[in-house]
């Protein structure tokens, strides 16, 4: 959908759209909260001011931020209609027979991405170079061999590779939960190397930032938290966070990475491996058997049969846990005397997941012949389970999705490729970067995010990139990488573990517990339960009005130094909107959009307002 150009009563021309949306939400804006209405106030005599271009009316150009509010509010408030009138189908269970309430998926947020209409395929010649690149889509690895075999098989027309401005953003987010700075944008952009996108891959998976933000998704996972129901305690949460970032960083094999967490014995505070076993809300056997299953099978116990239960758990029946004379200190050990007293000195009888029987010797740690089985390279379930949560990191959707429900009822959609990388992780002993490098350098990895298919299969069938809304974590870190800014983190206890310094990362917290109001607006996770649908990444009508008319990110545009530094830099620059576009996007305008944004970048102050009008845009906030 083109802009379109409407005259207004004094003469002066503004977007239809604009007019249009801002008319027939003004009485929902006023029941979403009388905060916006100073917002609005400004942001609609903007509009009206917005520059025209002399081009066509039918021009592609940057939308005013009065339609973008009116179209986030008229989704919110569809939203919450739907609630009101289906309320009954709109609940999910959850472990132990609980039931949340889940609200309509948006496809968007209502802030459009910075160019309007259908970017792409039918749009002008600079539009396309924006968003795709004309390069043709061709195999580079087996991943595209079974997924392009997939697509023939469905009838699915793909779509286009992604530009590279496209690319380097998306590997950036996806792998290092970080936005390119405007120097690392400029160089990749300007480097005419053929093979510049490989080169960046192996940049990006040696970068401290790597190890970071991996870790946070491994602490979601592995519940590291210091607090209730977890109760790790802030000294073994720290610790625990700094053991699974060394791994990551040190890029530990998943086989030794599961095998320490599994198998070992010690204090909570020196070994913190053995917090594996102390994150878990029950220490029933039962218990922690469900954390094992959902982390390394990827299986949900709720639906298993009470004999399978039973014969897993029986590996888990021998864990002891003993409290030391220092404080909130515990030892985590392997303790034969919990089932001897029943079965006196007679072998324990176990049921691996697979359905065969283990008998294992009295005094032999039955974690370790659990773990031996689950690590072997001849188990097809320990491998395919990571596989598919990388596959899921990196796409936003799983080969089996939800990622953590693995189970009959739930099968892959393309079981083919699942199988590869499941073999070429096993044959790589367990190389988590070499699974990563696979997606990463594949062309199903790199396609565009505009759909060139209407089959209703070309999502699973991953004809086209998902776009999805950033982490809570990544967007306000990329808010404070841009301004020079930092975050105030807190606990609810302040223990002395929980003190952080200025600069910390909201993706190298080391405790689930350390928070702020903005992480929990933006849906962090609580890290309860370590399934992948504790983190919300939907949009909300309380995140749209924080990010249009809080004083926390207006504080941060206007005193934050590096901010105010750029602005200098971009104004006083031959291209202040390219610098603009290229710092906050990680791409260069649009011919037309550089021609209708130019005219207000001529001041320090004309320019933080551009810079806040892409902020709040798709483009910024989502993953594409």
């Amino acid at each position: 959908m083109a802009g379109h150009l409407a005259r207004h009563a004094d003469g002066r021309l503004i977007h239809a759209d604009a007019h249009r949306h801002a008319n027939k939400n003004i009485d929902w804006a006023i029941v979403a909260g009388g905060a916006l209405c100073g917002a609005l106030a400004v942001i609609m005599g903007a509009a009206l001011l917005w520059p025209a271009t002399g081009g066509s009316i039918s021009e592609s150009r940057l939308y005013p931020p009065t339609s973008v509010i009116a179209r986030g509010l008229e989704a919110e408030k569809e939203r919450a209609l739907h609630r009101q009138e289906h309320s009954s189908s709109t609940e999910w269970d959850l472990p132990g027979g609980r039931r949340q309430a889940s609200e309509r998926p948006v496809a968007s947020t209502g802030f459009d991405f910075a160019f309007s209409g259908e970017v792409g395929r039918e749009g002008t010649g600079s539009t396309q170079a924006v968003f795709e690149s004309e390069q043709p889509l061709e195999v580079q690895n087996r991943i595209d061999d079974l997924v392009f075999a997939r697509w023939g098989k469905l009838g699915i027309e793909p779509a286009n590779l992604c530009s590279d401005a496209v690319f380097l953003r998306r590997v950036y987010v996806d792998v290092l939960g970080t936005l390119p700075t405007l120097e690392e944008t400029q160089q990749f952009l300007d480097d005419p190397s053929a093979t510049k996108r490989s080169a960046l891959i192996e940049q990006v998976l040696e970068r401290p930032e790597y190890a970071d933000y991996s870790a946070m998704k491994w602490c979601d996972l592995l519940r590291v938290k210091a607090e209730f129901p977890i109760k790790l305690w802030p000294n073994a949460a720290q610790a625990y966070h700094r053991w699974i970032r060394t791994a990551i960083a040190n890029n530990m094999a998943y086989d030794d990475f599961a095998r320490e967490l599994l198998t070992a014995s010690g204090s909570n505070f020196r070994t913190p491996q053995v917090n594996f076993y102390r994150a878990v809300q029950s220490k029933e056997p039962e218990g922690i058997t469900e954390a094992v299953a959902l982390a390394f099978l990827c299986e949900r116990i709720d639906n298993w049969p009470a004999y399978r239960l039973e014969g897993m758990s029986a590996f888990f029946s021998q864990v002891g846990y003993k409290p030391t004379g220092e404080w909130k200190e515990e030892i985590v050990y392997f303790d034969p005397r919990k089932t001897n007293d029943t079965t006196g000195n007679k072998p324990l009888n176990a049921v691996f997941p697979n359905g065969s029987a283990a008998h294992i010797s009295p005094g032999q740690d039955p974690r370790q012949v659990f773990t031996e089985w689950l690590v072997a390279k001849d188990n097809p379930w320990f491998a395919r389970a990571m596989a598919n949560r990388v596959w899921y990191w990196l796409l936003g959707k799983g080969i089996v999705d939800p990622p953590d429900d693995v189970r009959a009822g739930n099968p892959a959609t393309n079981l083919p490729l699942l199988n590869h990388l499941a073999e070429e992780f096993t044959t790589h002993d367990y190389d988590i970067k070499h699974l990563f490098r696979q997606i990463l350098n594949s062309h199903t990895y790199q396609l565009s995010s505009i759909p060139h298919s209407d089959n209703s299969r070309a999502a699973e069938a991953f004809a086209y990139y998902p776009v999805q809304r950033l982490d809570a974590e990544v967007i306000i870190d990329a808010i404070c990488q841009l301004t020079g800014t930092t975050e105030i983190y807190s606990s609810i206890i302040p223990e002395p573990f929980t003190f952080l310094p200025d600069n910390q990362r909201a993706i190298a917290l080391p405790d689930g517990s350390i928070t702020s109001s903005f992480l929990e607006m933006f849906g962090r996770p609580p890290r309860d339960t370590g399934l992948v649908s504790e983190r919300n990444n939907q949009f909300s009508a309380a995140q749209a009005l924080h990010l249009l008319n809080s004083n926390h990110l207006r504080r941060k545009l206007k005193e934050g130094e590096r901010m105010r530094e750029f602005l200098q830099q971009a104004v006083a620059s031959p291209d202040p909107t390219e610098l603009i576009y290229m710092a906050i996007l990680s791409r260069r305008p649009s011919e037309t959009e550089r021609y209708d944004v130019s005219g207000l970048c001529q001041s320090t102050n004309s320019a933080q307002d551009v810079v806040w009008a892409l902020v709040n845009t798709d483009e910024f906030l989502f993953r594409h």
